[in-house]
């Protein structure tokens, strides 16, 4: 399509941000596709939920918060959480009928005229007023660089391909992340594997007790003083730690979960530190995490000098046209609700400043 389309909010990517951000639209009488647009490059319902391991079922999910508006119930906790959260947020479009658009590839988000954006996509350009950027970041994975890297004989694989533990029956693996996947992968694959190792940057702080709201509060705080300082966010894992459950204890009793330093140097046949301590691997598993899906927004020049783009709220500072939901510290299911319902409000308040007044 040649033409461009105009809207008052462009909504980029159909995950749990995104989505949260649409129900505010509506519910404050915005129309689908006449006021907004919801725009998606997956190919389905689901956000990066679809995307999920098969092993990594419903009723290991830790934090799925419902989206505003309907709760997800009489879900089987055996089925994986791909198959139970991709029905419910295709549930979930229908009933608020949001008419998302998918799949569809947001190219470019540049300057338009008359004060708007311009959105340039795989199905042709929108112009709109404001825009709500709710890209997440499973669509970048990040692979750490070390030296040997390409000289290895065995395999490599993101955390993003992990596939299930069957696929390393036999084998020696080594897991790269203190994260929680990289203790979820260990603790899944090590029953089949041969033998696996563990290595992350920094010793992993595991957290005992629960884990209250106050707590929760000070995390968020902690990734929301970075990305107001404009340097990019960490995950609210890093500041929270790992939790101290049933399967951790069991980790941690076995062995699986005895973790190394970081190696300096990976070698034809696996990693190796400085002091000449070897491993052997058929494996390396990089549980290393992602970084936010942003490049697209890279002609409207957001990003400060510390690599981020600085956010109040869930505002732009540079921009406020722009609001990034599921950014920072709203990266999390019940953060990326509270984000929508508050970039939809700043949003409101800016398109009623730029209203024409009547003579």
């Amino acid at each position: 399509m040649n033409h461009t389309r105009e809207v008052e909010v462009v909504v980029i990517g159909a995950g749990q941000a995104g989505l949260a951000a649409a129900h505010h639209l509506r519910r404050t009488g915005f129309e689908p596709e006449r006021d907004f647009v919801v725009l998606d490059h997956s190919p389905r319902p689901g956000g990066a939920w679809q995307f999920r391991w098969p092993s990594l079922t419903y009723g290991k999910v830790h934090g799925m918060h419902a989206l505003p508006g309907m709760e997800l119930t009489g879900a089987d906790p055996a089925r994986p959480s791909a198959e139970v959260i991709g029905e419910y947020f295709a549930a979930y479009e229908e009933t608020f009928d949001l008419r998302v658009r998918r799949p569809v590839d947001v190219r470019a988000v540049r300057e338009g005229t008359g004060g708007r954006l311009l959105v340039e996509t795989s199905d042709g350009a929108w112009s709109t007023r404001a825009l709500i950027n709710a890209t997440g970041t499973w669509d970048r994975p990040f692979w750490p660089r070390y030296p040997g890297q390409e000289t290895f004989r065995g395999r490599q694989l993101h955390t993003a391909r992990y596939a299930g533990p069957e696929e390393f029956a036999g084998q020696r693996v080594v897991v790269v992340g203190g994260g929680a996947s990289g203790t979820q992968h260990l603790l899944e694959l090590a029953p089949y594997a041969a033998a696996t190792t563990w290595v992350t940057r920094r010793p992993p702080v595991f957290r005992e007790g629960p884990f209250d709201e106050n707590a929760g509060r000070a995390a968020v705080a902690l990734v929301e003083e970075r990305v107001r300082r404009g340097l990019p966010p960490k995950s609210v894992v890093s500041v929270t730690g790992l939790p101290l459950n049933d399967a951790t204890r069991a980790g941690l009793e076995s062995g699986v979960l005895d973790r190394l330093p970081m190696f300096d140097r990976i070698t034809e046949e696996g990693v190796e530190w400085a002091d000449g301590r070897r491993v052997a691997a058929d494996v390396i598993l990089w549980a290393t995490g992602f970084r936010p899906v942003i490049d697209h927004l890279a002609p409207l020049r957001l990003r400060e000098a510390g690599g981020g783009i600085r956010v109040e709220g869930t505002r732009a500072v540079a921009d406020p046209r722009v609001h990034l939901v599921g950014y920072g510290p709203s990266a999390s299911t019940i953060g990326a609700n509270r984000a929508g319902r508050a970039a939809v409000r700043d949003i409101r308040r800016l398109l009623a400043e730029q209203e024409p007044v009547a003579a």
